[in-house]
């Protein structure tokens, strides 16, 4: 009848320490949503993407600019190794066809 008991106990525990866990995880989380830690503050420059060429299924050849340069990136499934690296040149305005 003790072991029974003693079970009952532990498994009781258990479910508090995991309902105390999983509260304190969302707690987290929120505080990281509501102070939005980890997004870039405005005016702050970020990668973008200029172009993408699939060479295959999986492969593609990318260009990326990020910090005033342009980076030519080679993207498998495997690696992204950086082909070719440059200053950023303007880009071309658009024109569009009557």
């Amino acid at each position: 009848m003790e072991s029974g008991a003693s079970f009952i106990a532990q498994a009781a525990g258990m479910a508090l320490a995991l309902v105390l866990v999983l509260g304190l995880a969302w707690l987290c989380l929120a505080a990281l949503k509501r102070l939005q830690i980890g997004r870039l503050p405005a005016g702050a420059s970020a990668a973008k993407v200029i172009g993408s060429v699939a060479l295959g299924p999986r492969e593609r050849v990318v260009t990326l600019r990020w910090h005033g340069r342009d980076y030519l990136l080679g993207v498998t499934p495997a690696a992204i190794e950086v082909i070719d690296q440059r200053e950023a040149v303007a880009e071309p305005p658009t024109t569009t066809a009557a």
